[in-house]
Protein backbone atom coordinates (compact mmCIF):
# COMPACT_ATOMS: atom_id res chain seq x y z
CA UNK A 1 0.00 0.00 0.00
CA UNK A 2 1.18 3.33 -0.89
CA UNK A 3 0.12 5.45 2.46
CA UNK A 4 1.13 2.88 5.16
CA UNK A 5 4.26 0.70 4.57
CA UNK A 6 4.25 -2.76 7.40
CA UNK A 7 7.84 -4.24 7.83
CA UNK A 8 7.15 -7.05 10.45
CA UNK A 9 10.28 -8.62 12.03
CA UNK A 10 11.75 -10.50 15.14
CA UNK A 11 13.82 -9.17 17.61
CA UNK A 12 17.05 -10.51 16.93
CA UNK A 13 19.65 -11.54 20.18
CA UNK A 14 21.95 -8.85 18.73
CA UNK A 15 19.28 -5.83 19.76
CA UNK A 16 19.26 -6.59 23.10
CA UNK A 17 21.68 -4.14 25.87
CA UNK A 18 22.38 -4.68 29.08
CA UNK A 19 19.39 -4.08 30.43
CA UNK A 20 18.00 -6.78 28.68
CA UNK A 21 15.37 -5.35 26.59
CA UNK A 22 15.86 -3.61 22.79
CA UNK A 23 18.39 -0.77 23.01
CA UNK A 24 17.20 2.59 21.88
CA UNK A 25 19.72 2.47 18.84
CA UNK A 26 18.05 -0.35 17.42
CA UNK A 27 14.90 1.78 17.00
CA UNK A 28 16.81 4.43 14.84
CA UNK A 29 18.03 1.23 12.92
CA UNK A 30 14.49 0.32 12.25
CA UNK A 31 13.28 3.54 11.29
CA UNK A 32 15.84 4.06 8.69
CA UNK A 33 15.43 0.73 7.10
CA UNK A 34 11.66 0.47 7.25
CA UNK A 35 11.85 4.28 5.40
CA UNK A 36 13.83 2.73 2.39
CA UNK A 37 12.21 -0.35 2.26
CA UNK A 38 8.74 2.20 1.86
CA UNK A 39 10.19 3.97 -0.90
CA UNK A 40 12.20 1.24 -2.73
CA UNK A 41 8.49 -0.52 -2.38
CA UNK A 42 7.38 2.93 -4.60
CA UNK A 43 10.76 2.04 -7.25
CA UNK A 44 12.58 5.11 -5.70
CA UNK A 45 15.83 3.09 -5.12
CA UNK A 46 18.82 4.30 -3.91
CA UNK A 47 20.16 4.65 -7.92
CA UNK A 48 16.99 6.37 -8.99
CA UNK A 49 17.49 8.90 -5.99
CA UNK A 50 21.27 9.94 -7.18
CA UNK A 51 19.68 9.47 -11.23
CA UNK A 52 17.35 12.29 -10.12
CA UNK A 53 20.17 14.25 -7.87
CA UNK A 54 17.81 13.94 -4.54
CA UNK A 55 18.74 12.07 -1.44
CA UNK A 56 17.26 12.46 1.81
CA UNK A 57 19.30 13.07 4.74
CA UNK A 58 18.14 13.48 8.42
CA UNK A 59 17.60 16.58 10.69
CA UNK A 60 15.90 15.78 13.70
CA UNK A 61 14.52 12.03 15.08
CA UNK A 62 11.90 11.84 18.08
CA UNK A 63 11.15 8.67 19.52
CA UNK A 64 8.73 8.04 22.26
CA UNK A 65 9.13 4.88 23.90
CA UNK A 66 5.97 3.23 25.66
CA UNK A 67 6.86 -0.81 26.43
CA UNK A 68 9.97 -2.84 26.04
CA UNK A 69 10.19 -5.55 23.50
CA UNK A 70 12.67 -8.29 23.83
CA UNK A 71 14.66 -10.69 21.63
CA UNK A 72 12.22 -13.16 19.83
CA UNK A 73 9.19 -10.61 19.89
CA UNK A 74 7.43 -10.55 16.36
CA UNK A 75 6.93 -6.62 15.29
CA UNK A 76 5.45 -4.87 13.24
CA UNK A 77 7.00 -1.52 12.32
CA UNK A 78 4.26 1.05 10.16
CA UNK A 79 5.85 3.95 8.44
CA UNK A 80 4.25 6.76 6.24
CA UNK A 81 4.47 10.24 5.23
CA UNK A 82 2.49 12.32 6.80
CA UNK A 83 3.64 16.14 5.40
CA UNK A 84 5.84 17.11 2.46
CA UNK A 85 6.62 20.72 1.65
CA UNK A 86 9.34 22.29 -0.32
CA UNK A 87 12.70 20.15 0.45
CA UNK A 88 11.54 18.45 3.51
CA UNK A 89 9.66 15.28 4.44
CA UNK A 90 7.90 14.12 8.23
CA UNK A 91 7.92 10.70 7.99
CA UNK A 92 6.43 8.93 11.09
CA UNK A 93 6.22 5.29 12.66
CA UNK A 94 4.41 3.04 14.95
CA UNK A 95 5.69 0.18 16.35
CA UNK A 96 3.12 -2.39 17.76
CA UNK A 97 3.54 -6.43 18.50
CA UNK A 98 2.75 -8.38 15.71
CA UNK A 99 -0.31 -9.67 17.08
CA UNK A 100 -1.44 -6.73 19.45
CA UNK A 101 -2.47 -3.33 18.98
CA UNK A 102 -0.53 -2.17 21.81
CA UNK A 103 2.03 0.52 20.62
CA UNK A 104 5.86 0.10 21.72
CA UNK A 105 6.95 3.28 20.50
CA UNK A 106 6.18 5.98 18.10
CA UNK A 107 8.49 8.21 16.02
CA UNK A 108 8.96 11.03 13.63
CA UNK A 109 11.79 11.83 11.40
CA UNK A 110 12.02 15.26 9.91
CA UNK A 111 13.92 14.54 6.24
CA UNK A 112 15.61 17.07 3.75
CA UNK A 113 15.47 16.10 0.65
CA UNK A 114 19.03 17.24 -0.57
CA UNK A 115 21.21 17.42 -4.01
CA UNK A 116 23.65 15.05 -3.65
CA UNK A 117 26.69 16.71 -5.43
CA UNK A 118 26.30 19.97 -3.59
CA UNK A 119 24.69 18.66 -0.73
CA UNK A 120 22.25 21.97 -0.60
CA UNK A 121 19.07 21.33 0.13
CA UNK A 122 16.68 20.93 -3.13
CA UNK A 123 13.08 20.69 -3.71
CA UNK A 124 11.25 17.21 -3.13
CA UNK A 125 11.48 15.95 -7.15
CA UNK A 126 7.58 16.23 -8.50
CA UNK A 127 7.24 12.24 -9.48
CA UNK A 128 7.94 11.04 -5.61
CA UNK A 129 5.04 13.70 -4.74
CA UNK A 130 2.84 11.68 -7.34
CA UNK A 131 4.19 8.59 -5.98
CA UNK A 132 3.14 8.66 -2.47
CA UNK A 133 0.01 9.21 -0.51
CA UNK A 134 0.19 11.68 2.62
CA UNK A 135 -1.25 10.05 5.91
CA UNK A 136 -2.74 13.30 8.00
CA UNK A 137 -2.08 11.41 11.49
CA UNK A 138 -2.09 8.40 13.40
CA UNK A 139 -5.12 7.64 13.83
CA UNK A 140 -5.35 7.41 10.06
CA UNK A 141 -2.27 4.81 9.45
CA UNK A 142 -3.63 2.95 12.62
CA UNK A 143 -7.28 2.70 10.76
CA UNK A 144 -5.45 1.60 7.25
CA UNK A 145 -3.70 -1.26 8.98
CA UNK A 146 -6.44 -2.13 10.89
CA UNK A 147 -4.99 -1.78 13.95
CA UNK A 148 -6.85 0.37 17.10
CA UNK A 149 -5.47 3.38 18.75
CA UNK A 150 -4.42 1.91 21.90
CA UNK A 151 -1.15 3.42 23.81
Amino acid sequence: MRSVYTHTFSVPDSSIDLYGHVSNIEYLRWMQDVATRHTESEGWSLERYRKDRAIWVVRKHTIEYLRSAFAGDRLDLHTWIEGLKDCQSIRRYILTKADSDKIIARAETLWVCVDPETGRPRRVPEEFLLDFDLVPDEAEALRIVGKAPVK
